[in-house]
């Protein structure tokens, strides 16, 4: 079901629940978000006791009368499922809901998320509230979308689950005799009898076997996704058709977002960057490459569910915004693909948790502060460059993400089990096509390569899914391909391949990994440039961590290793295949090895943006494009205003200001 809008969206997570005994505070939220420019708020995320305060009764009356005032001021509403956190009715009640963790002990009622997904009980209690709000607010007018729970996360070893996941185990590979082959369970003498004997990976049980570790985290993927699936059936069954999303989180680790997506309509993330503690340019790759990731969930337009407008409680040091700073990580948001840039919270709790959490609305609750002039500003702008809604990110480029094969990888026992520096690696290649003001879309190995001219894959340690098939035809075919070192080492149950790595692409990119090395933090070594080499490359680069020792099978070396025993080995190589080539970096480069690399690829491929010369450092171009035009949307996050490349065409200016530079923080759209 597709979510469609004509603007882009405004506004924020709203908890009126929280002051219904103050309906002239409730009155003065009204003005002030309309004052604000915003368009949309989220409503009963965590209201499960507002609406159900006793099993069986349900008070809806003020929800209604919040929904039709905000509907009468123009606002839209996203309505949310309560099942993140639940009543304590309902765990007094029905102790099963509640976790067990892994050490076998079960939760006492608190915090959120503290609910078992495979509990039936659990199960039909949020069935019978999804029902009764999808019966009675399913059709209103305001209501333009569902949010299923929130932030999705964690997991429950309770007996439900530990039968549930035999059954899961059961189904995935038929026989205990086939589960023992592919778990290697001979290992230290682990083999088991039947399904009936398997428990979940415990600290005071079994934690060795990777392929237990590996296959609990994707049944827990499984049993979550099942439980959106059920949670979003009750609201079909009560008469609604709106689409769904879930608030997904930064590369939250517990979760398979890719197959999660596949439940939901459209994808929301909650971004919280912690700006100014590194470069702020740095903390803008790292925000804007996970924007790209959610787009890339279901390769469709996404929105920014949640951001704080000011400092959050719950980071190492809540530091401020900088002025300017709320403004360009909204519109971040939107230069990536993003239909709305919303906030967590509107107006500010009073007391527990999140009660200095910041908000839209203070505790002083007044319109002239500093935030909530920034908010404003923030709905203007989105209110002049509207006619973004609908329009698409197009990406030449790809980069490889996937979450069976990090799991797998972090849990391996290999050649650095502290600091692989996994996502960093990903950042590298992901700025060094940026800085090139190309687009990005992150995909696993499940994803079409068809409509990309360039796909790197940093650290590919599992091949699944046929990957390896994959790359080929993509090579055959004309496409460039970049692997690494630690790439096509195991088989989609963490077996190791037999026959030279790696795997299946030994031929592809004309090289076999003998072996690797890894470095101690205080080592390092270099990447030194070939003469006459492809690329031209002509400068020295600093390795760390992980240092690949290949042997050429008919690849040729573009630059090689500078120290240590393996001085004079490829570093980095090029073979031709088909009608494309396969590129192996060898070792953890440096980040400015990535920059200089892929730009040369890129020239010669002749792939570029579309802007004629030099793109200053700090500016940020993104692209989003429809039947009609293409827009360029520039972002400086850089100390100085900076000039910007034009593109080629017949230019309209949308918003900003060109002439003189963009200044930091400052936003430019230009309409081709």
């Amino acid at each position: 079901m597709e979510f469609k809008t004509k603007k882009l969206l405004h506004g924020g997570d709203y908890n009126p629940e929280q002051w219904l005994d103050c309906p002239d505070i409730l009155e003065k939220d009204l003005d002030m978000l309309t004052e604000a420019g915003c368009n949309v708020v989220t409503l009963g995320v965590f209201s499960w006791s507002t609406l159900e305060p006793e099993e069986g009764r349900f008070c809806f009356d003020w929800l209604e009368n919040i929904i039709n005032k905000l509907y009468e001021r123009g606002i839209s509403v996203i309505l949310a499922t309560p099942s993140g956190a639940r009543p304590k009715w309902l765990a007094d009640k029905y102790p099963e809901v509640l976790r067990v963790d892994s050490e076998r002990k079960r939760a006492l009622f608190g915090f959120r998320h503290n609910h078992c997904y495979t509990s039936p009980v659990y199960r039909e209690k949020t069935a019978i509230i999804n029902r009764k709000l999808a019966e009675r607010f399913g059709n209103h007018p305001a209501v333009i979308l569902w949010h299923i729970s929130n932030e999705y996360g964690g997991e429950c070893h309770c007996p439900l689950c530990q039968d549930a996941f035999r059954k899961w185990l059961k189904e995935r590979y038929h026989t205990i005799e086939e589960l023992n082959k592919r778990w290697c369970t001979t290992f230290w003498s682990h083999t088991y009898n039947s399904f009936d004997q398997i428990e979940s990976p415990s600290p005071i049980g079994e934690t060795q076997l990777h392929a237990l570790n590996l296959d609990w985290k994707r049944f827990v993927s499984y049993q979550t996704t099942d439980f959106i699936k059920a949670e979003i059936h009750a609201l079909r069954e009560g008469g609604s058709k709106l689409p769904t999303t879930a608030n997904l989180m930064y590369y939250f680790n517990g979760l398979n977002y890719f197959e999660l997506a596949k439940a939901i309509d459209v994808v929301s993330w909650d971004t919280y960057p912690t700006w100014h503690k590194q470069e702020v340019i740095e903390t803008a790759y790292d925000n804007g490459m996970c924007h790209d990731l959610m787009r890339s969930l279901k390769r469709k337009p996404f929105f920014q569910m949640e951001s704080c407008p000011t400092s959050t409680n719950w980071q190492g040091i809540s530091k401020l915004k900088k002025p300017g700073v709320l403004f360009a990580q909204s519109m971040q948001a939107i230069a990536h693909g993003g239909e709305g840039a919303l906030y967590f919270q509107i107006r500010q709790s009073r007391g527990a948790s999140e009660k200095f959490h910041g908000a839209v609305i203070d505790h002083y609750g007044g319109t002239d502060t500093r935030v909530f002039r920034e908010v404003c500003h923030t709905g203007s702008a989105l209110d002049k460059i509207s006619e973004l809604a609908g329009s698409n990110v197009k990406s030449a480029v790809a980069l490889l993400y996937d979450w069976d094969s990090q799991w797998a990888m972090e849990d391996s026992q290999g050649p650095r089990n502290k600091g692989l520096h996994y996502k960093e690696a990903l950042l590298k290649y992901y700025r060094g096509f940026r800085k090139l003001g190309l687009n990005v879309d992150l995909v696993d190995m499940t994803g079409d390569l068809t409509d990309y001219k360039i796909l790197a894959a940093p650290m590919c340690y599992m091949f699944r899914n046929g990957f390896e098939e994959k790359v080929r035809k993509f090579v055959k075919n004309g496409g460039i391909f970049v692997a690494t070192y630690w790439s096509g080492i195991v088989d989609d149950t963490d077996r190791c391949f037999l026959g030279g790595v790696p795997h299946g692409l030994m031929d592809v990119l004309g090289i076999r990994s003998m072996e690797i090395d890894g470095l101690y933090d205080w080592e390092k070594n270099s990447l030194i440039p070939v003469s006459d080499n492809l690329l031209g490359l002509d400068r020295t680069y600093t390795c760390k961590y992980l240092c690949d020792l290949v042997e050429l099978r008919g690849a040729e070396a573009v630059m090689t290793y500078g120290d240590d025993f393996y001085a004079g080995y490829p570093a980095l190589t090029v073979n031709a295949y088909g009608d494309g080539q396969a590129w192996y970096v060898a070792a953890d480069a440096e980040k400015e090895f990535q920059v200089e690399f892929l730009r040369r690829i890129a020239e010669k491929a002749g792939i570029s943006c579309g802007v004629e010369g030099e793109i200053p450092e700090g500016l940020e171009i993104t692209t989003r494009e429809n039947s009609e035009a293409t827009y360029y949307i520039y972002q400086n996050w850089g100390s100085q205003t900076v000039e910007i490349p034009l593109p080629k065409g017949e230019i309209q200016t949308l918003y900003g200001e060109t002439e003189k530079g963009l200044e930091p923080y400052g936003l430019a759209v230009l309409k081709v």
